[in-house]
């Protein structure tokens, strides 16, 4: 195996604690099942994963509310609301991503699919975002995993050679993509697990 010296870390299910289900048990009273027909049907992880790619926030909305006309209260909250849908940072995996920067023994990058336009907030709400070597940031590029143009950019940018890095995402999708260009994978479940998974890389936190 070659040496790891790059690790690359997704943010959302990873360092970051997100879930439209915060905003949205809210919205609709407690009521489970409407929420999740809506977040199912009208605000998908689709629809977001456009503006994760660059679409702009005010044209999803009045996309999403023509063809939705009875839901554009509920539409607008989507990202009227965004930042409640943040709780708060994964305190566990940050402790991980602490030692593994005050080893000196690996670059430190993130990719993570996010609009360009709610990921300053994100910035100032969360200092060990800024502890990374650099940031990928899907919806500034204009593109987004597991599409291989995105993981080329952070390649290329941060001078990385796939077979010397690991990718740690909490969507299998996108460990899939990573390894398909030779990039180890590691499908992170949780903090205790990515752990042990490191081991195997002969990574010891």
């Amino acid at each position: 195996m070659n040496k790891i010296d790059t690790i690359i870390f997704d943010l959302g299910g990873v360092l970051i604690d997100w879930n439209p289900e915060y905003v949205f048990i809210d919205v609709f009273n407690g009521n489970k099942e409407k929420m999740r027909w809506f977040l199912d049907n009208v605000c998908t992880l689709d629809w977001n994963e456009n503006q994760d790619a660059g679409s702009l926030i005010e044209d999803a909305n009045k996309t999403l509310i023509n063809k939705f006309p009875e839901f554009e209260n509920e539409i607008k909250q989507y990202y009227g609301r965004w930042v409640e849908m943040l709780g708060g940072p994964i305190e566990e995996t940050v402790t991980i991503l602490d030692k593994l920067i005050k080893t000196n023994a690996y670059k430190i990058v993130a990719l993570t699919n996010w609009s360009a336009e709610t990921f300053p907030v994100a910035l100032n709400m969360f200092e060990f975002l800024h502890w990374f070597d650099g940031i990928v940031v899907s919806g500034e590029e204009k593109t987004r995993k597991p599409f291989n143009k995105i993981y080329n950019i952070t390649l290329e940018r941060f001078n990385i050679t796939p077979e010397n890095a690991i990718f740690i995402d909490d969507n299998l999708r996108n460990i899939n993509a990573a390894n398909n260009l030779g990039i180890h994978g590691i499908h992170f479940e949780s903090p205790s697990k990515l752990i042990q998974q490191l081991k195997t890389y002969n990574i010891h936190l």
